[in-house]
């Protein structure tokens, strides 16, 4: 797997270091399992050089994301198990998330949080200067149209196809047949899924490598956003962790399980969590401590090189 050069993960407060653009080899406290899944600690620039890497090797790959329901999802459905597993990249898309993989000795910060409202202009820039071409399946008919609109009034180069996702995903439908063979003649660098989970992560798990090398995000309500179907919430909500909160006074009725339901179901594995925080903390030290020297340890490097 392609992944970025090194970084620092100093504390937030302490100046930026000059850095390395990207990893050759990853840290093992880059990739992090909590809350019984996986998942990476890398900000959008990284995800962008990773997916740029996968691109030019003409290689395809799958760009995934986790927050509270997709874990709870996973002891529901194993299918979205065997998705996280195929998925090359996985990115944290909930800012509580982050906060607890800090409180339990991770490196988390809330720059590692991933999400299409976040990367939204990051990647649009991205993908005009780089000519790709960019197929969205996902949304109510008609939806996508708005969302294209939208974009190419900020990013006219931008090429952008689309499909609607109120179709039979079922394996050998004509609908879903039809839909793939759309993708694959369209050729796309990269395909936006947006069809809520968990449809979306199973729909890209079992077609993915049937429409040729393209790089696939899981997005969700991405073109609802920006269509202006779902309202989105304040984007200064997000790195305070609140962002749940909005779309729970928005839609209460479809939300209420989602956030003061499922997290319950969550409470064993984050007391694994804590057992092995406690238990590294006793074999390891403590873990900030251990970062802390690892940043000075950068810092000197860096000094030195100059």
């Amino acid at each position: 797997m392609y992944v970025p050069q090194e970084q620092s993960v100093a504390n937030e407060a302490a100046p930026a270091a000059p850095r390395r653009p990207y990893r050759l080899t990853r840290r093992p406290e880059e990739r992090v399992r909590v809350l019984g899944g996986t998942m990476d600690l890398v900000r959008p620039e990284e995800v962008f050089h990773f997916v740029t890497g996968k691109l030019e090797a003409r290689q395809s790959a799958i760009v995934a994301n986790h927050n509270l329901h997709s874990l709870y999802l996973i002891g529901k459905d194993h299918q979205i198990g065997e998705f996280y597993k195929e998925a090359d990249l996985i990115e944290v898309d909930s800012v509580p998330l982050i906060f607890w993989a800090r409180l339990v000795g991770r490196a988390s910060r809330r720059f590692h949080r991933c999400t299409y409202l976040d990367w939204r202009d990051d990647f649009w820039s991205l993908a005009v200067e780089k000519n790709w071409k960019v197929f969205f399946v996902g949304g109510a008919p008609g939806v996508a149209d708005k969302a294209i609109a939208r974009i190419h009034e900020d990013y006219p180069a931008a090429r952008i196809a689309s499909h609607h996702g109120y179709f039979d995903v079922t394996q050998g439908s004509s609908e879903n047949t039809a839909v793939v063979e759309a993708i694959k003649a369209y050729q796309p660098d990269i395909v936006l899924v947006g069809m809520g989970m968990p449809r979306q992560e199973v729909w890209t798990l079992e077609n993915h490598k049937v429409y040729g090398p393209a790089v696939t995000f899981t997005v969700g309500g991405a073109f609802d956003y920006e269509a202006g179907v779902q309202l989105a919430a304040p984007r200064w909500m997000g790195p305070m962790g609140m962002e749940w909160l909005f779309r729970l006074m928005n839609d209460p009725q479809r939300l209420f399980s989602r956030y003061c339901v499922e997290p319950w179901s969550l409470v064993g594995p984050a007391c694994r969590d804590v057992t092995r925080a406690l238990s590294r903390r006793l074999t390891e030290g403590d873990p900030r401590a251990a970062e802390a020297a690892r940043w000075e340890q950068m810092r000197a490097r860096n000094e030195a090189a100059r």
